[in-house]
């Protein structure tokens, strides 16, 4: 028997010169491939769609009960048949066929999520980099975070701004990680504002059932609103305005200078405080450095007050804050001295008892409140403190024991106090003050420890770089907090008030009261001037 030919070792070159013809054979083939993919695209798109519509009218007469497959296969035959008699009826027909075949068997496979580019990609790396000490620990066997690890596993979702920066980050994080705790979420916070980028707000939302953090960015508030008739019901008050995803209302607003034609108009959701009978947080607390703002609230709020009501003002601060109130419409009184504070709160209290009996009266006999108690009453009361000091220096009686009647019985009585003191202050404050004054805002730079003691958890966004005046949180009753931005609502008697803030506050302020006539003085006999008497 012949020997058969052992194979022929292929030398170096001629292995090289396979494998090359090899690649090009391969890359011949993938280019054909992708040429009849794309001249068959078309075909392979109505295919799907009518293996759809297909599929849908056997789902469709699969679900007709059999009674009326009867009546359905006539109404199916009429319209057949309509279609065929009528002009270019069976072309329109094949048409509308292929449209919808077109349409339902369109690739409907999202796209890949593209990679961000190198100098995005390091700041995600840094990112994660930096938290590996937090949420890592020696004896995890897989650690999602590791030094040298990959950001994809932890990062799930990302954004960035026009500028190149982190605009929203979601990031997964280990269960054993103590998200409960508020030590360890600082932690993680400050470490992500200053990777992330400083001097931009902040918002962190922890969703400790799924393990995960989403930090957004958020958009500067808007300082630029200045004092204004807001749109809203009687009881309702405007503190402020805040984030569009926090309220689902909004208020049509003036943007730019006071009188100005051009003046843009846009709509921004407020931070709406209810007042009255109704209202679970009727009093309100308001806290802040000196120039935070705390008196520009007390003066949107009572321009707000005397469209429906009356306000009394007690200044502690003694600045004269409140000057171009005295004197008007619907203002008892504006005091800055302690003998007229202690008069004004004691007619405030007989006041309030007055409205309950009479209230208390007309429910016995079956009618309806009188028309003076259904009128509010405010009572803006700012820098008690100041008081309580010189109240015991003089051995009187502190002005904030006189709140205790209007504190816990305004709410019936239709009677509502504001307060507003400084954070230095605020060891003054007496119980009774602390306990009904349930709405409350935080104006002006302070810690997180400071901001939740007064409102009673802490905010979940992080403080500005330089916060404007009137900026801050507000927190209603166990409700969220809010960012806060408080309206331009300055005293228009100071000389640093621009014209436009200077006439929009005093268009809004009511007429001056009419000065009642003097009184006689009685201590002395007035003089009659003797007329002549013509002799008889």
């Amino acid at each position: 028997m012949a020997r058969r030919p052992l194979p022929r070792i292929l030398s170096k070159d001629g292995a090289q010169l396979a494998r090359t013809q090899l690649a090009r054979s391969r890359e011949l083939a993938r280019t054909a491939a992708d040429s009849a993919t794309d001249v068959l695209h078309p075909l392979i798109t109505l295919s799907r769609g009518l293996r759809l519509l297909a599929s849908a009218g056997r789902g469709r007469w699969a679900a007709t009960p059999k009674d009326r497959r009867g009546p359905l296969l006539f109404l199916v035959a009429c319209v057949v048949l309509v279609v065929a008699l009528a002009p270019y009826g069976p072309l329109l027909a094949v048409v509308t066929v292929m449209a919808a075949a077109a349409w339902l068997g369109r690739d409907r496979t999202p796209p890949a999520p593209e990679r961000p580019d190198e100098s995005r990609t390091e700041r995600l790396q840094v990112l994660y980099d930096a938290l590996v000490p937090y949420f890592s620990v020696p004896e995890d066997p897989a650690p999602l975070y590791a030094h040298g690890g990959e950001w994809e596993k932890a990062f799930t979702a990302h954004e960035f701004d026009d500028a190149g920066r982190v605009g929203q980050l979601v990031l997964r994080y280990p269960a054993y990680f103590p998200d409960g705790e508020p030590e360890a979420r600082a932690r993680v916070e400050q470490v992500l504002t200053a990777k992330a980028g400083r001097g931009r707000e902040y918002r962190f939302g922890w969703d400790e059932e799924a393990n995960q953090l989403a930090v957004t960015v958020l958009p500067p508030l808007p300082a630029d609103i200045v004092a204004q008739r807001f749109v809203t019901a009687p009881g309702e008050s405007v503190l402020g305005f805040t984030d569009p995803s926090e309220v689902q209302r909004t208020l049509p607003l003036s943007f730019g200078d006071y009188g100005d034609p051009y003046e843009e108009q846009r709509d921004v959701p407020p931070v709406v405080w209810r007042t009255g009978t109704r209202s679970t947080e009727p009093h309100l607390l308001a806290v802040g450095q000196p120039g935070s703002g705390t008196s520009t609230l007390l003066r949107s709020l009572a321009l707000q007050a005397l469209q429906h009501g009356d306000v009394l003002i007690v200044d502690g601060g003694g600045t004269g804050e409140y000057a171009c109130l005295t004197g008007r419409d619907g203002v008892p009184a504006v005091e800055c001295a302690l003998p007229g504070a202690l008069a004004s709160l004691e007619w405030a209290t007989r006041e309030t008892e007055r409205r309950l009996v009479a209230i208390n009266l007309a429910r016995q006999a079956g009618d309806p409140p009188p028309a003076d108690t259904r009128r509010p009453l405010w009572i803006l009361l700012d820098r008690p403190s100041v008081f309580a000091h010189l109240a015991r220096v003089d051995d009187r009686e502190d002005p904030q024991d006189l709140l205790q009647v209007p504190l816990r019985h305004g709410r019936a009585a239709n009677v509502t106090v504001v307060v507003a003191e400084q954070y230095d202050g605020l060891d003054a404050l007496s119980d009774t003050v602390r306990q009904h004054t349930r709405a409350r805002v935080a104006l002006g730079p302070a810690s997180a420890r400071q901001a939740a003691a007064v409102l009673g958890a802490e905010p979940r966004t992080t403080p500005p770089a330089q916060m404007p005046p009137g900026r801050g949180y507000a927190r209603l009753g166990q409700g969220p907090v809010h960012r806060l931005q408080v309206p331009r609502t300055p005293d228009p008697y100071d000389d640093a008030t621009s014209e436009g803030d200077r006439r929009a506050v005093l268009d809004l302020l009511p007429p001056r009261a009419a000065r009642p006539p003097e009184p006689i003085d009685l201590s002395k006999p007035e003089r009659v001037p003797a007329e002549p008497v013509a002799a008889e």
